[in-house]
């Protein structure tokens, strides 16, 4: 599994050297955008205005990958909905979607992407890591990046990918805010959610629970204690990480009642060799009345695949399962890519 080994081994350097410097005390990114309007005066929703919406929330979040974030992107028949990416926990989206969001826009999909979540990195301020902060200020984010692209494009519902966090972030803002209306579906703003290794029900992070456990019986949880700070602090988790522990919190309600939301479609990918989601099961879903769910294992497409957290975003049979979630017709139009671990050529 040389290809597979490669990429983790140069994510997992990647995150040792961010974590080292992630502050305790995280400085959230403004999702408000300024405005010049004069006192009194209330702005409309014209293209000029959510143009400018969209571009102000876009200069506080620094670059964007390739194939996102093209304000001149036109809807087409074939792709009538924008895609809107969601990155994970400690990755921003320059560092997430490289290989997914060309891809999406080579097959004609108009994708934007965000950053959320900042925290300024503890030994260098001008560094941020993203997907640290809040949960649920970070849903708040989501919610107002995905009505200025809903303001941009005209479209009236996006469809959301979700990595990590990202998918259980989207959850929050369907169920929290106002990304989803129970009552009338007709109003949803999102007709799509597609998941890879989803936190839906919280993980281990592979046996940090069972030490921040023990933590908490010596009662050093309590968020202000410097050991359970610098737990999180140093494996790049921050306040989300803690979010995302089974059983938490944030999580407890976030599944409470329904897990899923009539009229949106959810399709959860995972696999079996996740090693951040703990047990890879909890990416899964149950369905209720009014919702679809997929729940999909990239190994039951192809049993041996090497995909692992990070490189179900690179993999050939991850991203066709993604693909043919956001486009039914394109897993009839294309034959299943399977890698072949350390096949000849592999790189």
């Amino acid at each position: 599994m040389k290809f597979a080994r490669r990429i983790a081994v140069a994510t997992a350097t990647a995150t040792l050297a961010v974590s080292a410097s992630l502050a305790t005390t995280p400085a959230i990114a403004s999702a408000q955008p300024a405005t010049d309007l004069p006192p009194g005066e209330v702005a409309t929703d014209s293209p000029a205005t959510s143009d400018n919406r969209l571009s102000e929330l876009l200069s506080t979040m620094g670059p964007s990958p390739e194939g996102t974030n093209d304000l001149d992107c036109v809807l087409s028949p074939e792709h009538p909905r924008p895609v809107v990416l969601v990155h994970g926990t400690g990755s921003g989206m320059m560092q997430t979607w490289p290989i997914v969001a060309p891809q999406l826009a080579d097959l004609g999909y108009c994708v934007y992407a965000l950053n959320y979540g900042g925290a300024k990195a503890m030994f260098d301020p001008a560094t941020t890591i993203w997907g640290v902060t809040d949960i649920e200020q970070s849903a708040v984010e989501v919610r107002d990046f995905v009505d200025a692209v809903l303001e941009h494009s005209g479209s009236d519902k996006v469809d959301l990918v979700g990595h990590s966090q990202g998918g259980m972030l989207s959850r929050q803002y369907l169920k929290f805010e106002d990304g989803a209306d129970p009552v009338d579906p007709a109003r949803n703003k999102v007709e799509n959610l597609v998941m890879l290794g989803a936190t839906n029900h919280g993980t281990s992070f592979n046996g940090l629970q069972q030490l921040y456990g023990a933590l908490a019986i010596l009662g050093l949880t309590n968020g202000k204690d410097i050991v359970a700070q610098a737990l999180f602090a140093g494996t790049n988790l921050g306040v989300a990480g803690q979010q995302q522990l089974i059983g938490s919190r944030v999580l407890a309600a976030l599944n409470n009642g329904p897990e899923t939301l009539p009229g949106i479609t959810y399709t959860s990918i995972a696999t079996r060799h996740d090693e951040i989601v703990t047990p890879p099961e909890s990416s899964f879903l149950e369905p209720d009345p009014g919702a679809e769910v997929y729940n999909k294992w990239v190994q039951d497409l192809c049993p041996s695949s090497p995909a692992d957290h990070s490189t179900m975003l690179m993999l050939p049979e991850s991203l066709y399962l993604l693909k043919s979630a956001l486009d039914p017709a394109y897993a009839g139009a294309h034959e299943v890519p399977c890698t072949v671990p350390d096949a000849p050529g592999t790189p």
